[in-house]
Parts: structure tokens; sequence; C-alpha cells
């Protein structure tokens, strides 16, 4: 179906960097979120929150109703509105305005999360057309996107790894030092050592135990590389692939194409 006009000025302002309109709505837009964030902040500040928490709670009301606009105009000015829906800035976009609503129907410190909205100012390196950064963004997710299965089974291979270690270290602790009292939280020891965290909310006292701790604490060190040369190698590769062209498709909103592109790589759409 063929958008209106509206439609299309509408898209033209909101996801386009390239036009006077398209920079300063988006300016203004970054401005928001960063005022919206320090107003959640200033608010879980007792003091603050007593003598002006009915202000920053309209303030918080005024930020959510307007990027709730802004969500809607997204979709409904783009063809294939699931294509941001489901995107990570569409994700992220859905849920920087969910927390406050959630507020009206659930107790507590929830509408807090609404700080996640930060994470939209990642529009920054698009807006002001900083092309270098853009590039090396691009090139680091391509290469995160690259590496996920490898990544998976390394994380998997962590998992089993734990689970073993964590069940050994309580079959030699459990019996002389309380503090291993499960298995659940032996596993959660070996995750803090192997990690190189080390609380210290837990150790082994006996002399097998500490002999195993030592392993544990070396073979983390060692765990530490091999993502490091997953992402790395993959790195190498995705500098093949460099591109900074900001033009956003009016199908799909996909915003990282070559400077030569014509058409759009995600879904065909002419840009």
């Amino acid at each position: 179906m063929e958008r209106q006009a509206w439609q299309e000025k509408v898209h033209e302002i909101i996801y386009e960097a390239d036009t006077p309109a398209g920079k300063l709505f988006d300016l203004a837009l970054i401005a928001s979120i960063i005022i919206s964030v320090i107003a959640i902040m200033l608010d879980s500040i007792p003091s603050i929150n007593a003598s002006h928490g009915d202000l920053l709670y309209k303030v918080e009301w005024a930020f959510t109703v307007t990027f709730t606009i802004e969500y809607i105009l997204r979709i409904i000015s783009i063809k294939r509105s699931r294509s941001y829906i489901f995107s990570f800035l569409g994700i992220i976009d859905l849920l920087s305005i969910l927390p406050t609503y959630l507020g009206l129907f659930v107790t507590g410190q929830g509408h807090y999360l609404a700080i996640v909205r930060l994470f939209r100012v990642l529009r920054i390196f698009r807006i002001l057309k900083l092309a270098q950064y853009l590039k090396e963004a691009s090139i680091l997710i391509s290469a995160l996107h690259a590496s996920k299965r490898k990544i998976f089974v390394f994380f998997c291979t962590v998992i089993v790894l734990v689970t073993i270690l964590g069940s050994i270290m309580y079959i030699v602790e459990s019996s002389s030092n309380p503090v291993f009292k499960s298995i659940p939280h032996s596993i959660y020891w070996a995750i803090v050592t192997i990690t190189t965290v080390g609380y210290g909310d837990m150790a082994p006292i006996t002399g097998l135990g500490r002999f195993i701790a030592a392993i544990v604490m070396l073979l983390g060190y060692a765990i530490i590389a091999v993502p490091s040369g997953i992402i790395t190698s993959e790195l190498t590769q995705a500098v093949k692939n460099q591109f900074n062209n900001t033009t956003s498709c009016p199908s799909c909103a996909h915003h990282s194409h070559e400077n030569d592109a014509i058409h759009c790589k995600v879904c065909g759409e002419k840009l």
C-alpha cells in the first residue's frame, strides 16, 4: 500500500538525518531523552523526591506521552512497520515508555527502569554524521553478529564447566565448610571465581578445596582470552565491509547502507 504524502513527510523528519528538519527533530529528541533521564535520577534522591516529587512525576509523564506519540509515528510512517518494531532501536524505544505505564498497575520502583531510554542517544552517531564512529560501530556490530554461534558454544561450555567445578567443590567442602551448603551455592562460587570477580563471600578451607580454587582461578584467566580471540578474528573480516551511509529505507527504516547503494539491502526498497 502506497504511503500518503504526510507519511512520507513524517518519515523524512523522523528517520532522515540529512535534512534540516530531520536533524533538528533528532537533536530535540536526544535533548528530551537526556532531560528525562536526569529527571528520573533526581526523583530517586529522597530529599528531592520529597520536595519536588509531584513536579518530577508530571515531567516524566509529559516525556512518556511525547515518546509514545513519536513511537506511533515511527510505526505508521514506514511501509514495513515490523522491521522497526522488532529492530534493536525499536525495542529500546518501546522499553523506554513501558515502565511508566506499568507503574500505574504495579507498585514499587519499576518506573525507574525507564532510564533504559538513555540507549536511544545512540542515534547521535547517525544524527551528527560522525562517519568514523558510525563506521566503527557498524563493524563491531557486524563482528558480534558473525561470532554469535561461536560465542554461544563458548558460553555453553563455560556453563558446563562451572556446573562440574561447583559440584566437585561441593563434594570436597560441604562436610567441613557450611558456606558450600548446596550444589547451586557451589556453582555460584565457581561462576564468581572463574570470571575473576572474587567477591570473597565464599572461600574453601580445606587443602584440596584451595587447590581446586587455584586451578579455577588460573582457568578463569585463560578463558578470558577465548571470546576476545573470537571477536578479534571476526573484526578482521568485518573491516572489509565498511559503510557509513545514513540514508534510511522508507520501507523498513534500515539505515546502514553502502555509499553507492540504490536499493535497501534488507528489503530491496529503492532508497
